[in-house]
């Protein structure tokens, strides 16, 4: 006997939710005959949703039991649902995976082999530009984070502001190999100062907090992480000052 359910969900003109096509494509996934029921209205919605006394859509029913939404789903399937507010080192993880793929990718084509001195160079340099990149996406939202935490931004507050401008500024002009006597010492303030910033905080005060190295979005805990950002900038610059 073939399963079934019927799945409820808004497929209007301007807008198909997606978590209805998540979990079509979820019970399809699951062996289910998805009767797939449109709601083409905002007034046919408010109406399933008062007969039903729910809140949301997509609904699923099976059996003729109702299941709930997306995340109701995944629960009745034993699957995991994601805690939007739960710590994660995925975005940090993530950035530094893709940034060493980026610089043994442009070693092997410039020099032939993915493994160079200059890969190590462009590896912690794309991972400056990167991160500030994320920064930069919402500038005032990171100042904010930045302040809770950073001894030069408590002291001079717009600095918090300038911070990511500095960290793109000093990753690229590393990644050109130019202007090292602007390059080095940006990366030497911004890191020293931020590498004792967080030691501070973390392991001197024992403050628990959100890092701002990805961006004011995140829920990176501030600690190893954070640090080994700064440190990295730190070694970049006495780095390129003893190679210079």
């Amino acid at each position: 006997m073939s399963k079934r359910a019927v799945l409820y969900r808004m497929v209007m003109p301007t807008h198909i939710c997606p978590y209805g096509l998540k979990a079509r494509d979820l019970l399809r996934r699951r062996g289910y005959a998805v009767d797939d029921r449109h709601l083409t209205t905002r007034a046919e919605t408010d109406a399933f949703k008062a007969e039903h006394d729910v809140k949301t859509t997509p609904q699923t029913f099976i059996d003729g039991v109702r299941i709930g939404g997306y995340d109701d789903l995944r629960r009745y399937f034993g699957l995991s649902v994601p805690d939007p507010k739960a710590v994660s080192y995925r975005p940090v993880l993530a950035v530094f995976a893709m940034t060493a793929l980026m610089a043994m990718a442009a070693s092997l084509a410039a020099f032939g082999s993915p493994v160079t001195v200059r890969a190590g160079e462009w590896f912690i340099a794309f991972s400056m530009v990167v991160l500030a990149i994320l920064k930069l996406q919402n500038v005032d939202r990171f100042a904010t984070m930045f302040l809770g935490y950073d001894l030069l931004a408590q002291r001079w507050v717009p600095y918090a502001t300038l911070y990511p401008y500095l960290e793109g500024l000093a990753g690229v002009l590393m990644i050109a190999g130019v202007a090292t006597w602007l390059s080095v010492p940006v990366a030497l303030v911004i890191g020293g100062v931020g590498a004792v910033s967080v030691y501070k905080a973390v392991y001197v005060d024992r403050r628990e907090l959100t890092c701002a190295c990805v961006g004011g979005d995140s829920n990176v805990p501030l600690g190893f992480v954070s640090l080994t950002e700064n440190l990295m900038m730190v070694a970049m610059a006495v780095w390129m000052m003893l190679a210079g």
